[in-house]
């Protein structure tokens, strides 16, 4: 299998056994196509996302995994439909993030990177610290100051060396960028082979559906990983022929801040300029995406969509869910409530198969929540 590092933008490829992060000028980078696997090349035997390691893009023979993956697909009736909820914060660290952290690791760790730099509003960092702890790597982390304390105490308990950064979430990709010259920059909005380890995500729902694919996934996002991993994950499927149409994916942002879904909304190719103010959302609080142009063009291939949330919806959706027994944290719940506003519109049906990606546990929101319910801590 033949690939390479890609500079989408410009088609300029590099050699992929060379780590990087960025190409010429910081173009974010993605990998050459994939062809995909059939169902006959699923390791039947590991129960992991690493049940579909031939279709990652490099050979790991000593992988860093914690068993992330094979998350459960639990039915739930929102909204007036029936839903399935792809319930991602069954990792190890809470998150969908281990996917990506997972893979990401892995295959740096066998290319000799032994120390890396992360950014991050939390999740991402916690991943990256608990799966470089477990890989015998150093990890340095930047976070916002805001950053909710259960998730910098994960990283530090994990031996991760955490620096809070003051302002905002871009402040601290900023700071990151700034240091990548001291630290190899692993971070999972810009590595490209974090992509891939969240693609499995497309993977494992297939094989969750015995061997089809969905009618819709709505995915709260930020920078986009997630819709991006799908729609890796759909493709290789689709080039391998084992589904015949990608599914719709319908990225959830919050109104506060939602670069991508009003870009997309706008039918622009250039980001939209919209304030951008607090939310509880944290996770998905991403002022500047740095694949903006590869995400709209993800979810216009896909013919999927976007939606804007004000704070009172994610607000509500967050306890909603909660009352059927699902604690999520406030940006995963967006899911919910952007499935609201497209069954409204007539744009999802009762009768489809429509996906509901829960990324992150409530536990890692308990002052958000606390807030929400008017209790004090």
């Amino acid at each position: 299998m033949n690939v390479a590092y890609l500079d989408p933008r410009s088609g300029e490829t590099f050699p992929i056994d060379t780590p990087r992060w960025c190409g010429t000028g910081q173009a974010p980078l993605m990998l050459t196509p994939l062809p995909g696997i059939t169902r006959a090349r699923i390791d039947s035997t590991t129960r992991s996302l690493w049940r579909y390691r031939a279709a990652f893009p490099l050979a790991c023979a000593d992988p860093i995994t914690m068993g992330e993956g094979c998350t459960p697909l639990v039915p739930r009736r929102l909204h007036g439909v029936e839903a399935l909820l792809k319930c991602e914060w069954f990792m190890p660290t809470g998150s969908f993030k281990d996917r990506g952290a997972s893979v990401m690791l892995s295959l740096l760790r066998a290319q000799g990177v032994d120390h890396v730099l992360e950014d991050s509003s939390g999740n991402g960092g916690a991943a990256v610290a608990a799966y470089a702890a477990a890989g015998g790597m150093r990890a340095t982390i930047l976070a916002p100051a805001s950053t909710s304390p259960a998730k910098t105490v994960a990283m530090r308990a994990c031996g991760a060396e955490v620096d809070l950064i003051p302002g905002s979430r871009q402040d601290t990709a900023d700071a990151a960028v700034a240091r990548s010259a001291e630290v190899f920059y692993a971070s999972h909005n810009w590595q490209p082979f974090f992509l891939h380890g969240t693609k499995t995500l497309a993977y494992e729902l297939w094989e969750d559906l015995g061997f089809r694919a969905p009618d819709n996934v709505i995915v709260p996002c930020g920078a986009g990983s997630n819709v991006l991993g799908c729609a890796l994950g759909f493709g290789e499927l689709l080039r391998a022929g084992e589904i015949d149409r990608l599914p719709r994916i319908f990225a959830a942002q919050p109104a506060s801040c939602g670069p991508i879904a009003a870009t997309f909304l706008a039918g622009a190719d250039q980001q939209v300029d919209r304030p951008v103010r607090p939310t509880i959302a944290e996770g998905t609080a991403i002022a500047q995406p740095v694949r903006l142009r590869e995400v709209l063009g993800a979810l216009r291939e896909c013919e999927g969509g976007a939606v804007l949330l004000e704070e009172d919806e994610i607000a509500a959706a967050t306890l909603a869910l909660a009352r059927t027994g699902v604690y999520v944290e406030p940006t995963c719940a967006q899911a919910a409530a952007a499935l609201g506003h497209l069954v409204a519109d007539g744009v999802i049906r009762p009768t489809e198969t429509t996906v509901l990606v829960m990324t992150g546990t409530g536990l890692k929101a308990t002052p958000r929540i606390a807030e929400l319910l008017g209790v004090e801590l």
